[in-house]
């Protein structure tokens, strides 16, 4: 069996791994030469647990090579991103184009799968793009969808220990998929149809953007009401049916806060609720920002000077490196821009070592000069930071009240 993984990032890159593990062969397809090339050596592009070294394995013993285009293989795993058009409408402009990559190269009995998050209806409508073409194959070709549903930072583990949902536009496709996957997850493997198998991707998360809605839309009010809410939900939480998250700056990431647009953009009437946990957790990364100017201000007019700002975090959640959608990034930007140098900043991320807009600084040097210190992503090493006399602390994450 020859495998062929189109996007390697995020998910492509560790299952292209984790399958080469397998003495699977694996041919990794990536538009970004940089990485193609990353990967060639043994090396890796993002931070990841364990990936290194399956990679560099892989590579190492033939197995993992990767390019910018893709090669004839028995089975194609389509794992690229799915961003936005206008309005929050998903593009699936790179599912389609990388279908069409590898539309040439499919034969009969192929196992051609979606992993890329989804609206509803795109594997049906990729499979009609390719009997549009390849007509000679109806009826002979695997075609299913099977999401991954991973933590960074823990990818390489749940990727085989997690269930996975894997649902073909047919039963026969369905089957061919659960015998592939079943060759590298140990994790239970539910077949449905691929319909099924894409709304579930979706309403996974929107069921978590929702409930994380709800933990933010209580740390608003709790401001307002003088209440800790930390303390108010670990109270609230001892009820045995009551299970309240925390809050935080926002949501962000390239799940949770993008996938509930999915359904709102086919679905606008009939998704309120999910419709308005977005507005509220978009909502909170503004609130954040605000917070925080407005101590800026209070400091000016307490002590006649411009306040050194801390701003402690941007990546999307505690303790990885990656960026995307994160509202710690979204606030870094609205203070800044509204600052007009009326304050020195340092920005914070430990597990980055540079930014394409912000000049980083090591947490402790920015600590010891601050005389605000915002928390906006709880990485462990903010944890353990000691505070001087007079220095304000504005914790959006639970650094210091989840102790």
């Amino acid at each position: 069996m020859k495998v062929t993984v189109v996007g390697l990032g995020y998910i492509g890159l560790p299952t292209a791994a984790l399958i080469t593990q397998n003495q699977v062969h694996v041919h990794g397809v990536d538009i970004n030469q940089n990485v193609v090339d990353t990967i060639n050596r043994g090396d890796i592009h993002i931070v990841e647990p364990s990936l290194k070294e399956v990679v560099a394995t892989g590579v190492a013993e033939g197995y993992l090579k990767a390019g910018t285009k893709p090669v004839e293989g028995d089975v194609y795993l389509i794992v690229v991103p799915t961003p936005f058009k206008d309005k929050n409408e998903p593009d699936i402009s790179y599912v389609k184009a990388a279908t069409e990559a590898v539309l040439p190269l499919l034969k009969e009995n192929d196992l051609y799968i979606i992993e890329s998050t989804s609206p509803v209806g795109t594997t049906e409508k990729m499979a009609d793009l390719i009997y549009s073409q390849r007509a000679e194959l109806k009826g002979k070709l695997n075609i299913a969808y099977c999401p991954e549903r991973v933590l960074p930072g823990n990818v390489m583990h749940e990727l085989v220990y997690n269930d996975r949902v894997i649902g073909g536009i047919d039963e026969k496709s369905t089957q061919k998929a659960i015998e592939f996957y079943a060759n590298f997850v140990k994790g239970e493997l539910h077949p449905t149809n691929a319909r099924t198998a894409e709304m579930c991707k979706l309403v996974e998360n929107s069921s978590r953007d929702v409930q994380i809605a709800f933990a933010n839309e209580l740390s608003l009010i709790c401001d307002k009401a003088d209440i800790n809410v930390w303390e108010l939900i670990k109270l609230a939480n001892k009820h045995p049916r009551v299970n309240i998250l925390q809050p935080g700056a926002g949501v962000g990431g390239h799940c949770i806060a993008v996938d509930p647009y999915f359904i709102v953009a086919d679905y606008p009437m009939e998704s309120k609720i999910i419709g308005t946990a977005r507005e509220i957790n978009n909502y909170k990364a503004f609130w954040v920002a605000e917070k925080i100017k407005t101590a800026k201000l209070e400091f000016e007019l307490k002590h006649d000077r411009k306040p050194n700002i801390a701003l402690m975090g941007l990546a999307f959640k505690p303790n990885i490196d990656d960026l995307r959608e994160s509202p710690a990034k979204y606030i870094a930007q609205k203070v800044l821009q509204d600052a007009n140098a009326e304050a020195n900043f340092f920005v914070v991320e430990p597990n980055v070592e540079s930014h394409p807009v912000y000049k980083l600084t090591d947490y402790k040097e920015a600590v010891e000069s601050a005389d605000i210190i915002c928390y906006l992503v709880a990485h462990d090493e903010f944890k353990t930071v000691e505070v001087h006399n007079g220095q304000i602390e504005l914790d959006f994450c639970g650094v210091k009240n989840n102790k």
